[in-house]
């Protein structure tokens, strides 16, 4: 088994630095990156900071379509997602040191749509 996951681990490290990387489909769906419902608050504090200094997020500000008062889960999967987008939704982009959930039904809510 150790020897699997060896093999696993190495095979996840070469496709996350191939240049360019494979959009991510699951069973030939579109896919979102969001943060796993585990997720402590630091981690998902940790999440949107990383995720919005790569990314704009002012679409998370009061008055904006995704703004969620007192929801660090919707902020957090906002920020991943918006990152994993930008990024071109390869699998090593909604990693988020293990955080980061891929799924097939679209998130979206209210005004606050993904394409």
């Amino acid at each position: 088994m150790a020897k699997v996951s060896a093999v696993l681990s190495l095979l996840y490290l070469l496709f996350c630095f191939i240049p360019g990387g494979t959009l991510m489909m699951v069973n030939g769906q579109k896919s979102w990156c969001v943060a796993k419902p585990s997720s402590d608050q630091a981690t998902l504090l940790a999440n949107i900071n990383f995720a919005c200094s790569q990314v704009d997020c002012r679409v998370m500000q009061k008055d904006c379509p995704c703004f969620s008062p007192d929801n660090l889960m919707n902020h957090a999967s906002i920020a991943m997602n918006l990152y994993y987008q930008a990024k071109g939704r390869t699998e090593c982009e909604c990693d988020f040191r293990g955080s980061g959930l891929i799924v097939t039904s679209n998130p979206s809510y209210a005004n606050c749509i993904y394409d």
